[in-house]
């Protein structure tokens, strides 16, 4: 899928491809309104090169809304983003994206390893059928299934796929929304273990997830959406601190105190 799906190369690990220091994304004064009021209002902040960023919210605060308008996929009514300094529908842009959405589902009549090639040539880049079942040895994925069409596949081996389609890439700049969906605990530590090699590779890694203590371990800083406004910026440990709290889901209940909306989860 690229702003719209992933792809993946043909390293045996990630290897993040040309991208220049400063700031993945630059998000400046973004507001978003369906017709109905401001989904999200003046949210702005950065996400430097290089580090893992998390998105944090209920549902229905404007994460994916957000994660939208990063992409290009739509137009904020105020305010705009670039990414690696230039506007997210800039060609450019978009080729140094790779994304995975929160409802991934990859074509059903595709096997596995097609649907692998096929978003490798998305991005033009060369095709290893051995790359590619190393990395599915990475994420407890198994060589043979690969072989197998999706529509096979449970929750959690589509959410492999996806995964291994996204940062395979190369890509410098990955957005994962909701990249734990459907994984059990051991697929859960190997994808985390994934995210971190992706980032030791240089790659930005920019995820929403609302499982926070996989947030609080794997992100270098966070943002935290409520009301339609930003709440927070920083990291993980200046959260727990600012609302004295040991856990990072405590931390993030105290700063959302006060809603003035009601979420449908």
């Amino acid at each position: 899928m690229s702003a719209a799906s992933t792809a993946p190369t043909a390293p045996a690990s990630p290897v993040a491809a040309s991208a220049p220091h400063g700031n993945a994304i630059r998000i400046a004064g973004v507001t978003a309104d369906y017709g109905h009021g401001p989904v999200i209002e003046d949210i702005s902040f950065d996400v430097p090169t290089g580090q893992t960023f998390g998105l944090i919210g209920l549902n229905g605060v404007g994460k994916t809304t957000l994660i939208k308008i990063i992409l290009g996929l739509m137009e904020s009514s105020k305010g705009f983003v670039e990414v690696f300094g230039k506007k997210t529908l800039d060609p450019d842009s978009k080729a140094k994206i790779a994304y995975l959405p929160e409802k991934f589902e990859p074509p059903p009549f595709l096997s596995g390893l097609e649907f692998v090639k096929f978003s490798l040539d998305l991005y033009k880049r060369p095709f290893s059928e051995e790359a590619v079942m190393q990395a599915a040895d990475r994420v407890s994925l198994t060589r043979k299934a690969l072989k197998r069409r999706v529509n096979t596949y449970s929750k959690g081996m589509r959410q492999k796929t996806g995964l291994m389609g996204t940062w395979l890439t190369g890509c410098p700049l990955l957005i994962l929304d909701e990249p734990m969906s459907g994984l059990d605990p051991l697929a859960r530590v190997l994808v985390k273990d994934e995210i971190a090699a992706c980032r030791k590779a240089g790659m930005t890694v920019f995820l929403s997830s609302h499982i926070l203590s996989d947030m609080d371990e794997i992100c270098d800083r966070i943002a935290v959406i409520h009301d339609g406004r930003l709440k927070f910026t920083g990291t993980p440990a200046e959260l727990k601190k600012n609302a004295n709290q040991e856990y990072l889901e405590r931390a993030f209940l105290k700063v959302i105190e006060g809603s003035k909306r009601v979420y449908e989860s």
